[in-house]
């Protein structure tokens, strides 16, 4: 069991290793000249998360451009500067007032302004396409797409389990149930165990009871080996939303009323533009 989810920008930042600082390295290095990046395109931006993803060029005292991300983010507010945030705050601008409801703009003191800058250079083409925005596209998987299409496209790829990339709480030590297409009611003891003992522990670790969890697995999952995702209610987990998330107590619902229910029922999921299981998919006319 991990202790926490990580937030995906945290795995993303490790990986590209970007901002992160290594083994004790150095916050003494030369900063970043952001002043001197030409801005080449917005690569994506995130309303909801408060992110922008910007593809930038930063030339070297040779002449020669080299490639950049930087990602831009909101910071969450810190409760122990709300205080100032209100009574130093430089302007405020009415934007609409309806009643008794009206809308500001604050325009807040840099030191209470913060933005979090996070940078991978040099930055590789295999980063800018990571940051892309992509089309994404719906797909409606029946059991025979499963068995012609998806599983085929699993056996394919040689997918294995990378420590980094895992944010779950719950991993099956069975690796031959991939997904949740292979769940039948055989596997009854092992979901309800899961969901009891993930509740009790984190429960007994860090005083949230179950009623303030998200517990669910993925279709599609991020790789192909059960697991059990356990989130806290409030937190706003990627993937977590309805066409990707399926609830491991419904789960157990469907499995007890129909052992055979994730072989018979089509399965809605979204996929990027760029991603190979959509082009087997289109391959196939089924997009």
């Amino acid at each position: 069991m991990a202790e926490s989810p990580r937030p995906k920008r945290k795995r993303e930042e490790e990986e590209d290793g970007g901002a992160a600082l290594r083994d004790g390295a150095a916050a003494t290095a030369a900063p970043f000249p952001l002043a001197e990046l030409r801005l080449r395109r917005v690569l994506r931006e995130s309303a909801r998360d408060k992110a922008v993803f910007l593809h930038g060029e930063v030339t070297g005292a040779s002449g020669e451009g080299t490639d950049a991300v930087i990602i831009l983010e909101k910071t969450p507010f810190q409760e122990e500067k709300l205080s100032d945030l209100l009574k130093k705050h430089t302007k405020l601008e009415l934007q609409m007032r309806n009643d008794i409801y009206s809308t500001y703009h604050l325009y807040p003191p840099p030191e209470l302004s913060e933005i979090k800058a996070t940078v991978v250079h040099p930055a590789t083409e295999k980063h800018l396409q990571k940051y892309l925005r992509q089309e994404a596209h719906l797909i409606r998987e029946t059991w025979e797409d499963y068995k012609n299409i998806t599983l085929p496209f699993i056996q394919s790829q040689s997918f294995s389990v990378q420590l980094d990339d895992l944010y779950l709480i719950a991993l099956v030590h069975r690796r031959e149930i991939k997904s949740l297409r292979d769940l039948t009611a055989e596997h009854l003891p092992l979901l309800r165990n899961i969901l009891q003992e993930g509740k009790e522990a984190i429960a007994k670790r860090f005083g949230v009871p179950g009623s303030q969890l998200r517990i669910y697995l993925h279709y599609q999952p991020s790789y192909y080996h059960l697991h059990v995702h356990f989130t806290a209610l409030g937190y706003d987990a990627p993937g977590s939303s309805v066409e990707r998330a399926h609830l491991l107590a419904d789960v157990i619902d469907n499995l007890a009323l129909d052992s055979m229910y994730y072989q018979k029922r089509a399965l809605t999921f979204a996929l990027r533009a760029d991603e190979l299981l959509l082009k087997k998919f289109q391959e196939a006319g089924r997009v």
